[in-house]
């Protein structure tokens, strides 16, 4: 990496970079980049590798910014988003691809209610119809889970919570195939989209200690849903590492661990 100018990149944000293409891409010829918020990194992709009249399948229970994204500043782009059911079929999935169906977007688990997906099958659809998949890999994050084994060419990940670990920095990243960089790249670029070295430096802070972390996480939030699954008040636990969810089988495939996020239903 050269520094040649502030909003391309310094040492630092260079080093957070590498270091998180080796950590989320591990296994895959990746790069990533970092941008000022989890969101951002939802939202630049999108405008990178989508144009007028090309069309998106996303999951139906996506984070709700990324939805109201695809709702409100790409539909009056002129792109088009068809919201599949979570736990789809890969055969249905492929049933609903157009000639220019050109992203297929994944949340797995799902935020809110937790649906887990099948990301190999589908991801095998994306390739099959030369589409790009994308997923947000903001539950489970890297010490959890490997999106690039699934078969992702790119992955969202916030580092504001998890990674940061300290409550003191926004920021996010978008880690993506190789082949597939210069849009990204250039989409970046040309929007400005840039951290600062300070910030830069909190997460590469927060990554030393992130395994520890999401241990804890994972120790703490269980005990919690364990709890409230025994009370007479909660009608359902949602959570994938519980053997009650209806996917925990793909959450035993998939997953190394859980993180501290789930939600539950009362009555």
């Amino acid at each position: 990496h050269a520094s040649t100018y502030g909003t391309a990149g310094t040492p630092t944000t260079f080093a957070l970079m590498d270091a998180l293409a080796s950590i989320e891409g591990a296994g895959a010829a990746c790069r990533a980049a970092i941008m000022p918020s989890g969101l951002a990194a939802i939202t630049v992709p999108l405008l990178a590798y989508l144009k007028p009249g090309d069309r998106m399948l996303m999951s139906d229970s996506v984070y709700g910014p990324a939805r109201a994204f695809a709702e409100g500043m790409l539909t009056r782009y002129g792109v088009e988003t068809v919201f599949y059911p979570p736990a789809i079929d890969p055969d249905r999935l492929a049933a609903m691809v157009t000639p220019n169906t050109r992203v297929l977007y994944l949340e797995s688990p799902g935020s809110y209610t937790f649906e887990l997906q099948d990301v190999p099958a589908l991801c095998a659809v994306a390739r099959h119809h030369r589409m790009i998949s994308m997923i947000d890999n903001a539950w489970a994050s890297p010490v959890f889970a490997r999106p690039f084994d699934w078969g992702v060419d790119l992955t969202m990940l916030p580092l504001t919570k998890y990674w940061s670990g300290h409550s003191d920095v926004l920021m996010g990243a978008v880690t993506v195939r190789a082949e597939h960089w210069l849009p990204l790249w250039t989409a970046v670029r040309q929007l400005g989209i840039c951290v600062g070295g300070d910030d830069a430096w909190l997460i590469l802070r927060g990554m030393r200690t992130a395994g520890v972390r999401m241990r804890q996480h994972e120790t703490t939030a269980l005990a919690l849903a364990h709890w409230l699954g025994e009370q007479p008040e909660v009608v359902r636990v949602l959570h994938p590492a519980l053997e009650s969810h209806p996917q925990h089988r793909l959450f035993k495939r998939d997953f190394s661990g859980s993180s501290g996020l789930f939600s539950f239903e009362l009555r």
